[in-house]
């Protein structure tokens, strides 16, 4: 007879951790809540704990699932429970949504607007904590030839000089192109010096018979285009 008191337990929620991970490869996400999405990728983390409690903590705490996703590693840490090893999961997935949706974009995209524009820039730069100076250069077509980064760091005039980005427009045959930058600050409004900025591009791409577009300004969680405004 086996004596019930040295019987080897399973950890607690290893059953129901594995009925949520089955569900997911049948149907994808398909009806689950979002602390269920949160519960699973906490349990990347920590495998062998139950974690459901502190998923719906999560959830309660930022209110949606896109907020729970997006907020960073001290704001998860301050939930009782989440603490560096469980929250792998989530600072993964963060960081495998942000490096595919800056390689979604293939070259022969075509922009049609400055919303189409704003919101792919916002993706690519929009959440960097260094300020992002890119050179978007278009065909005819207005067809996406390549993207360049110009310069990282302050973005004013001595940094971000007519003579680097026509260089890199011209080589890369650019009929036309779209600068931007992004705003670590999170205030996506233009200041005086993009403003005196661009007026200087502008200048020099007339020169060179190449079509500024625009310049659109990002964050997070906002774009500005100059053109939209009037600035350009």
């Amino acid at each position: 007879m086996i004596d019930s008191f040295h019987r080897k337990e399973k950890p607690k929620g290893i059953g129901h951790r594995s009925r949520l991970r089955q569900r997911f490869l049948q149907n994808g996400l398909d009806g689950f809540l979002d602390y269920e999405i949160i519960e699973l990728l906490l349990t990347l983390g920590q495998p062998r704990r139950d974690c459901k409690l502190i998923a719906k903590q999560v959830v309660k705490k930022f209110e949606n699932l896109k907020d729970a996703l997006d907020s960073s590693s001290e704001e998860l840490q301050k939930i009782k429970g989440i603490g560096p090893s469980n929250i792998f999961g989530l600072k993964l997935f963060q960081a495998i949504s942000e490096r595919y949706a800056k390689e979604k974009i293939i070259k022969k995209v075509k922009f049609k607007s400055s919303t189409n524009i704003g919101s792919y820039l916002q993706k690519k730069i929009g959440k960097d904590k260094k300020e992002h100076f890119v050179l978007l250069s278009l065909d005819t077509r207005l067809q996406l030839i390549k993207i360049n980064d110009i310069s990282l760091g302050t973005i004013n005039s001595t940094v971000v000089h007519p003579r680097e980005v026509f260089k890199t427009a011209i080589d890369n045959l650019a009929a036309s192109v779209i600068i931007a930058h992004n705003h670590p600050s999170g205030d996506s409004e233009p200041s005086p010096e993009d403003i005196a900025l661009t007026r200087r591009l502008i200048d020099s791409a007339n020169i060179l018979g190449i079509n500024m577009l625009d310049h659109i300004i990002v964050t997070k969680d906002s774009f500005v285009s100059l053109k939209s405004n009037n600035l350009l």
